[in-house]
């Protein structure tokens, strides 16, 4: 698991592609602002490895002083430590699991880790300077471990093992011992799951719940980093289902399994949805020009023939600047940290005034239907069932509060969190 690892080798067979699936990060719209480079990268795919690499639970120590646990530690033994005290600790040593996978996912950019990840802020724009704002995401946050035989199961547990081969929860972390006798504990600011059921043809949102380092299933904290864990949820399991959705405070992962992934609209469907598209001429009714959106993948920068929208209405114009509204007609605290409202020429209904992109991450959509509908109050373009499911979506923000967030861009969602697209055909 420690050998150097060369960035971009995410460990692809050459004989056998088996691909247990991908973690996309939610708020980039298919690739980081500064570019996919190496193991920091907008998505991880997951395949099946040359070799094993995964470890599974053995011998267990109960340790009183800090020799033994140097001598148990020299071993170079995968082992997870519990500090009980300062004069004990347990130590769970793991043995080589000729079964399993081991993907470790985290903000560290040491060799153990395989999907390096940093804070997604509400624009989907990676943070300019970590020490304005700093991390809230672990080094080692988590780690996927998958069966290397049918049907392929991927399960998520906390915590990963750093470049020693230890996890060391200490004195002040929360953790106890289980009925079983076997020690378990949490990280700091914990790592979320929600499983949804039916997704992505009749997607209904589950609970969100707290996964311990050893898997278990639990009610989530009163707050984030609270000290009393929540209560066991009998019955459910850390086993990751295609849509899941994994949050490490600062950044939340999509899941999609290697099957769903191949039921899933492609980068090329979407091109072709957006050729479509502009192939129907849509016009803007002011100037009569018309509007076409830019190719996939696209910069931010607008272009002149670029789709707006009166996001009240969902009528959609060039860009022009008819309609501003005066300041005094504003009402108060309206101007400041929202788009310019004003008012549709063709309506008359008042409101943010944006331009359209459209969403260029396939693995966020929950069909391939038409691109129709457009997030409020950021302009990002999906399907109808993809803008309805996100929107209903909330994704953990802060120390204990939820909110819907547009997938590609991590802007927060107004309520409602849409807008239905209307655009003018071309009059000749």
């Amino acid at each position: 698991m420690n050998s150097p690892k060369k960035d971009g080798d995410d460990d692809v067979p050459v004989k056998d592609p088996v691909k247990y699936g991908e973690l996309v990060i939610l708020g980039y719209n298919g690739s980081l602002p500064s570019g996919d480079r190496g193991r920091r990268k907008s998505r991880f795919a997951l395949y099946r490895r040359a070799k094993a690499n995964g470890v599974k639970p053995s011998a267990v120590h109960i340790l009183n002083t800090p020799q033994d646990s140097k001598a148990v530690h020299s071993r170079g033994q995968h082992s997870i430590s519990f500090t009980l005290s300062r004069n004990q600790t347990v130590v769970v040593e793991y043995c080589h699991d000729n079964n399993t996978d081991m993907f470790q996912i985290g903000r560290s950019t040491e060799s153990p880790i395989d999907f390096v990840v940093t804070d997604t802020s509400g624009g989907g724009k990676e943070g300019e300077d970590p020490s304005i704002a700093p991390s809230t995401i672990s080094r080692f946050a988590c780690r996927v471990v998958c069966e290397r035989n049918p049907p392929y199961t991927a399960r998520i547990y906390a915590a990963g093992f750093d470049s020693s081969k230890n996890i060391f929860l200490g004195e002040k972390a929360t953790k106890w011992k289980n009925p079983d006798g076997h020690m378990d504990g949490l990280t700091t600011n914990g790592v979320l799951v929600m499983h949804p059921e039916g997704f992505p043809e009749d997607p209904k949102q589950g609970l969100w719940r707290e996964i311990s380092v050893c898997g278990d299933v639990y009610a989530l904290r009163e707050t984030r980093s609270g000290p009393s864990r929540g209560k066991l949820a009998e019955g459910e399991s850390s086993a990751l289902r295609d849509g899941s959705l994994v949050d490490l405070c600062g950044a939340t992962l999509l899941w999609r399994t290697g099957e769903g992934l191949m039921r899933a609209p492609t980068l090329r469907h979407l091109e072709a949805l957006r050729q479509e598209l502009n192939a129907s001429r849509p016009q803007c009714p002011v100037g009569l020009s018309t509007l076409a959106f830019p190719s996939l993948p696209r910069s931010h920068s607008l272009e002149e023939r670029q789709p707006w929208v009166y996001l009240a209405c969902g009528h959609v114009h060039g860009r022009h600047d008819w309609g501003q509204r005066s300041e005094r007609e504003e009402e108060p605290g309206e101007s400041e940290g929202t788009a310019t409202r004003r008012e549709c020429p063709l309506c008359r209904s008042v409101g943010p005034y944006v331009p359209l992109w459209l969403g260029s991450e396939p693995a966020v959509y929950v069909d391939a239907g038409a691109p129709t509908h457009a997030f409020v109050p950021c302009g990002h373009v999906c399907s109808e069932r993809t803008a309805r499911y996100w929107a209903e979506t909330p994704l953990p923000h802060g120390t204990h509060a939820f909110r819907p967030v547009c997938p590609f861009c991590s802007t927060a969602l107004s309520s409602p969190g849409w807008t239905r697209l209307i655009f003018q055909g071309p009059i000749d």
